[in-house]
């Protein structure tokens, strides 16, 4: 088995016999190969550092460092370089133990060209296989990420889509959702939250009112403070939401934060009733970790902040914004109550940090 682009390749050939090393170069030079020689596995490595080997003849006893020892350095190296022991006993476990350690193939002393070459061949074309393999791989990687990234894509626009419909529904919260999505997003990185928690609150975030799509216009748009039987009604947007987004949204956590987003700290929001007061206490804790699987995330917690701080420092029919002072004091003599204390406290530094207000 001859390659083509033999003048390509570069053969490094270990040996410590000078005889053996001269002999295997003139024939392999003959056949169009480049070859070099190393004396030993330590002269071998600083060849291998240096230039680049397509295929090393290594033989496997050698005083010093050992041809086993050398295979196992290539391998841990510089993987793609096809190996070939050399030896002059065909002792069959000391071929198993260096084919099992990386080696190509082995060939026995006396070499034959013949069969040093068709061992070569073979050895070079299972490594040209394997390179392409790889090459196959990184490409159809790259292409799932980008067709992953479009598929993304189009799932954000139909969220953007989804919330600029509710803005279009409700003239008073036109840009509700992308402001509460801001402040809970910066209540996240204050908070140091992961970046896939993060980018869960993002979504969350811009659909958290879209139940409100099943809520009467003259409910929203009311001019005046809503009735308790309005109020009940409007009371129903979280779990219209998590219904509208079930067949769209696989996360169970982003479906939670949306039906969640008006569950109290203390308990006593709706539509579940669900408290976060025990977040601290359960840190490193199994069972209160399984037991939290009823309580609110962190996620929760910070758009239940983002949420209040928009509503208060937005005019609405029935009343003017708050300032930013005001919305702050109100979120501070919610702590523990309304609100989780850790999510005012990251909200208030955020601010602090900033500067200005969101």
């Amino acid at each position: 088995m001859i390659m083509s682009n033999q003048t390509e390749v570069k053969i490094l050939i270990v040996d410590d016999e000078s005889g053996i090393r001269d002999v295997l170069s003139r024939k392999l030079s003959s056949a169009g190969f480049q070859c070099l020689t190393a004396p030993d596995g330590i002269n071998a490595l600083k060849l291998l550092k240096s230039d680049q080997i397509d295929l090393v003849l290594l033989d496997v006893t050698m005083p010093g460092k050992s041809g086993a020892d050398v295979l196992k350095d290539i391998k841990a190296k510089y993987p793609d370089i096809a190996v070939i022991m050399v030896t002059a006993v065909a002792d069959v476990q000391i071929v198993i133990s260096l084919m099992k350690a990386g080696a190509y193939d082995y060939v026995i002393k006396p070499v034959e060209l013949n069969v040093l070459l068709f061992s070569i061949g073979r050895a070079l074309e299972k490594r040209r296989l394997i390179l392409e393999n790889r090459e196959y791989q990184l490409h159809l990687e790259q292409k799932v990420a980008q067709q992953t990234k479009k598929i993304r894509q189009a799932f954000l626009n139909a969220i953007t889509s989804l919330a600029n419909a509710l803005d279009a529904k409700d003239k008073y919260t036109h840009g509700h959702s992308k402001r509460v999505t801001d402040v809970a997003v910066a209540i996240a990185w204050e908070m140091a939250m992961a970046p896939d928690t993060i980018e869960k609150i993002e979504l969350a975030g811009l659909l958290h009112d879209i139940g409100k799509i099943g809520i009467s216009e003259a409910i929203l748009n009311k001019p005046a403070k809503l009735t308790p039987e309005e109020f009940q009604l409007v009371k129903l947007h979280p779990g219209i939401g998590e219904h509208i987004l079930e067949p769209l949204i696989e996360d169970k956590e982003i479906l939670l934060m949306i039906r969640h987003h008006h569950e109290y700290y203390d308990g006593s929001g709706y539509p579940d009733g669900l408290s976060g007061g025990q977040l601290t206490q359960e840190k490193g804790n199994p069972a209160a970790a399984k037991a939290r699987l009823k309580r609110l995330s962190p996620g929760t917690m910070a758009l239940s902040v983002a949420d209040a701080y928009d509503a208060m420092t937005t005019d609405r029919p029935y009343r003017s914004a708050m300032t930013v002072e005001a919305a702050c004091a109100e979120l501070e003599r919610g702590k523990g109550k309304q609100f989780c204390p850790d999510m005012v406290d990251a909200f208030t530094r955020h601010l602090a940090n900033a500067g200005k207000t969101i």
